[in-house]
């Protein structure tokens, strides 16, 4: 299974980017998606969450601007990025659990996918 993400970008403060995240390969079911970022010099930190019955979580520092969604039938996983600010900067990762039969489930990571936000 392989992930790519794609959609990150130069985008001034106030700015929108949609990141986009497919996965390919030998699927059965993708269960929980998340969107991660690691900003230089600090540790990851988890973005939003959608689970396959699409409940949704955000941090707070994105609640009110990030919108996290999936479309099953395309294996992809979407985050669509308002209003955004300079602190928003960061490489951003998709991370899927991804069942590859009935009783198998693995985690997967996608490349990333490089957001600056300029002031």
């Amino acid at each position: 299974v392989q992930l790519q993400a794609s959609g990150g970008g130069l985008v001034q403060a106030g700015g929108s980017l949609r990141l986009s995240c497919v996965a390919s390969g030998t699927i059965f079911k993708i269960n929980t998606m998340y969107w991660y970022r690691q900003a230089p010099g600090k540790q990851r930190e988890l973005v939003a969450t959608i689970t396959n019955t699409g409940r949704t979580n955000y941090a707070d520092s994105v609640k009110g601007r990030f919108t996290i969604s999936r479309d099953n039938a395309k294996n992809s996983l979407y985050l669509q990025m308002n209003s955004l600010k300079p602190e928003d900067t960061a490489t951003y990762f998709c991370v899927e659990e991804v069942q590859v039969g009935p009783n198998y489930e693995y985690e997967y990571e996608g490349q990333g996918t490089l957001v600056t936000v300029s002031s």
